[in-house]
């Protein structure tokens, strides 16, 4: 099959969501396409800080000026994927008094609001911070659902006219002499089973695909010189702090806790890898950051491991700036036009960045595309806000129009901000299905009408199964949804496919409570639906066969 668009953008992240949204509200006919679901790749693997720059005031003062710029701009555009926690760079005995003060010194100098606060006024805000830290500097940090951010970028962009594709993989780049034509794609079904071929023919390609945009490169010929580091984060079943801690101390691995939703999520470690779909998840990063961390929040090793999980940062070097350290490698974005770069006309790549800053790099890629393609359009993403979030009274007058005393129903406004009424006005029965995160069943079934049977896309769409639980008690009630509009083995594969993404990340957290925990969910589906008979390599089944029964970290 053959089709046509005016840009086609490769990647469903963060980025390409944003550069989707930003080209269809410019009047041009956009196809975006990605592999696997939406935020597949790094940007469902961040730990959801909205960063307001003052983790860079002291490296890389131009990243901080644009986080902080950025955040401003979030915080109204995109008001229910934010929630305005705050940040706290606390400093313990050791650490560096001078860095301290180049640390406010940055802050200053990037328009980054600081306070500067004692031990005992920090530990007022967060009573469980270790007794002795000495000081903290108060900033602007938050915390961002880039699920919730990304499907809304999606979602605007798909009002606008754009197309979306998902489980749509690029096999190949079309090539007519030295310009690029179009792209070549395999469609999937929601289960990853191999389906039909499509040539998509476009004016021009944007590759957004971060830490993947060299092997999309490589298609091509050209060379990206992307660097890919893998981090690894750890959340943790409870908000041990409401606040965004962060050690305040010059790079290192395990220095941030950020409060997310029902959880907190630890991060991370920094290691280079070769390829950012293959490489060793190791149990020394987990216990590394449990340990560290707790030196800031000594709570944290008291409380039960949810899961781990590593996401893969698209860092880009410019080959003039080449460094053995990928920590030192600055977190500003590139944007490169093959056309000048390569003498490869018709596409451009943009690498490095990070979500904070997703929509500038959107804005400045798009302004890009629209100069070689021609076309007069202007930028309107940091003016017209995304959807839910249109209204910004939109949490207090959903309350007041559910009359919502009820903390479940207070959740699904707060997930679905100015499309709350749209959603729970409902006149059917409407019983919670996942109870660990407060998700109904009109939630489910308005995500399941958007994405059909692929209930990892649910998930994303409403944290179904991403609670203490991680699924336990409402993965299959998720499943039942899909039936019976879906025959009975395509609701088996979607649960399936669900079990074991739920299942991959509690790997690394096989101790103390978290450990019954996981013989809990593995006794309750195997004796409730027959799933002692999986046979796959990642299944608990093979896992606990193996284990040996320790009780104590890295058993």
């Amino acid at each position: 099959m053959d089709t046509k668009t005016e840009v086609l953008v490769i990647g469903g992240g963060s980025t390409g969501c944003g550069i989707a949204r930003d080209l269809a509200m410019r009047g041009v006919a956009v196809t975006l396409v990605e592999r696997g679901t939406l935020t597949d790749g790094t940007t469902g693997r961040m730990h959801g800080l909205l960063h307001s720059g003052g983790r860079y005031a002291v490296s890389d003062r131009e990243s901080a000026a644009e986080c902080i710029s950025e955040n401003r701009i979030l915080r109204e555009i995109a008001s229910h994927c934010v929630e305005p926690t705050g940040g706290l760079f606390v400093s313990k005995p050791g650490d560096s008094e001078e860095y301290f003060e180049r640390k406010l010194a940055g802050c200053s100098a990037c328009d980054i609001p600081t306070e500067l606060l004692s031990a005992e006024q920090a530990r007022a805000i967060e009573p469980y911070l270790a007794h002795d830290i000495e000081r903290a500097i108060r900033v602007p940090d938050a915390a961002i659902d880039p699920f919730r951010l990304c499907v809304a970028n999606a979602a605007a962009a798909r009002e606008h006219g754009a197309r979306i594709e998902t489980h749509a993989e690029v096999t190949d780049l079309l090539l007519d002499g030295d310009r690029v034509v179009g792209v070549e794609i395999t469609h999937s079904n929601d289960n990853g089973m191999t389906g039909s071929t499509e040539r998509i023919k476009a004016t021009h390609v944007v590759n957004a695909t971060g830490a993947w945009a060299g092997q999309i490169g490589a298609m091509a010929g050209v060379d990206i010189a992307v660097r890919p580091s893998k981090g690894a984060m750890t959340v943790m079943n409870c908000r041990q702090v409401d606040t965004v801690i962060n050690r305040c101390r010059p790079k290192g691995d395990a220095d941030i806790i950020v409060p997310h939703e029902t959880a907190c999520i630890l991060g991370t470690t920094d290691v280079e890898v070769d390829d950012p779909d293959a490489f060793p998840e190791t149990q020394w990063e987990v216990e590394t950051m449990i340990e560290t961390l707790s030196e800031l929040v000594p709570i944290l090793d008291e409380a039960r491991t949810l899961r781990s999980f590593w996401g893969v940062r698209p860092l880009y070097e410019p080959p003039e700036t080449k460094t053995s350290d990928p920590t030192d490698i600055t977190r500003q974005f590139f944007l490169l036009d093959h056309a000048d770069r390569d003498g490869l006309a018709g596409m451009t790549s943009i690498v490095g960045g990070k979500l904070t800053t997703y929509r500038l790099m959107a804005e400045r890629i798009s302004d890009h595309v629209c100069d070689r393609i021609g076309v007069d359009g202007v930028c309107r993403t940091a003016d017209v806000a995304l959807p839910g979030s249109e209204n910004p009274m939109h949490l207090q007058e959903a309350m007041e129009s559910f009359e919502l005393r009820s903390p479940i129903a207070r959740r699904s406004v707060q997930r679905l901000g100015s499309r709350s009424s749209s959603v729970l006005s409902t006149s059917d029965p409407n019983p919670v299905i996942c109870s660990c995160e407060a998700v109904t069943r009109a939630e489910l079934e308005d995500a399941i009408t958007e994405v059909g049977t692929d209930l990892n896309a649910v998930r994303i769409r409403t944290r179904a199964s991403m609670g203490n639980c991680q699924g336990c008690f409402c993965a299959h009630r998720m499943a039942a949804l899909l039936h019976p509009d879906h025959t009975v083995e395509t609701v088996r594969t979607s649960l399936e496919a669900l079990y074991e993404e739920r299942w991959r990340g509690q790997r690394h957290a096989l101790w103390g409570e978290q450990l019954s925990q996981a013989m809990l969910t593995r006794y309750l589906h195997a004796t409730t639906m027959n799933r002692a008979q999986s046979q796959t390599e990642s299944s608990p089944t093979v896992a606990f066969e193996r284990f040996d029964g320790g009780d104590e970290r890295g058993d």
